[in-house]
């Protein structure tokens, strides 16, 4: 029973909240920031004030939840550390780290209307584009990592990847801290493409 609970159900709550928190992603960046591009003022406004407030209440805490589940697993069960799944938990770290110390702060700043809320919700939107180019390749390597064979532990020989892996990560979360939004994330298409061009990249290094 013990086996169970530790394993077993934590998985599924993993999984579950991991559905719940991609799924808004992909909503927020796939259906709602598309609608708003056609939208008249008004309608917008009336989403942003009604409808905003609640996904990002479940998205903020699923992000949470994922990653608290995700540590527990990483921490104590026994997975084999390789580098897919240090480069997966790191991506998974950053997004959840996005979702609350960039998304949710500025996008409050959005809904209360303030004075700089324009620049706020561009810094919310690149945050936003940037978890969602990452969460191609994060879920690639979270599969591979279990499900992908018997993939060697970190060692020498692995260490060139694991650091090239982390090096294109940091230089992805620098722009979305500090950058602008480019062509390459600017449209569905775009981050969708670049996405997947990211996810063979890291699956070549693993």
């Amino acid at each position: 029973m013990e086996a169970y609970l530790g394993s077993v159900l934590i998985r599924y709550v993993h999984i579950l909240f991991g559905v719940l928190w991609i799924g808004l992603l992909y909503y927020f960046n796939f259906v709602q920031t598309e609608y708003f591009k056609e939208s008249e003022a008004s309608a917008k406004s009336d989403v942003v004030q009604k409808l905003v407030p609640n996904a990002l209440w479940y998205f903020r805490w699923a992000a949470a939840f994922t990653f608290l589940t995700g540590l527990y697993l990483l921490y104590y069960l026994s997975i084999t550390v390789n580098v897919a799944i240090v480069l997966g938990a790191l991506m998974g770290t950053i997004m959840a780290a996005n979702v609350w110390f960039i998304i949710w702060p500025n996008q409050k700043k959005v809904i209360a209307g303030a004075a700089d809320a324009a620049t706020a919700g561009a810094k919310a939107g690149l945050a936003s584009r940037t978890n969602t180019l990452l969460s191609l390749p994060m879920l690639y390597l979270m599969v591979v990592s279990a499900h992908g064979g018997a993939l060697p532990i970190i060692a020498e020989s692995s260490l060139t990847a694991l650091w090239a892996g982390i090096a294109i990560i940091a230089a992805i979360e620098l722009n979305a801290i500090f950058g602008k939004m480019n062509p390459l994330i600017t449209s569905v298409k775009a981050v969708i493409h670049s996405g997947l061009v990211l996810t063979v990249l890291f699956g070549l290094l693993v």
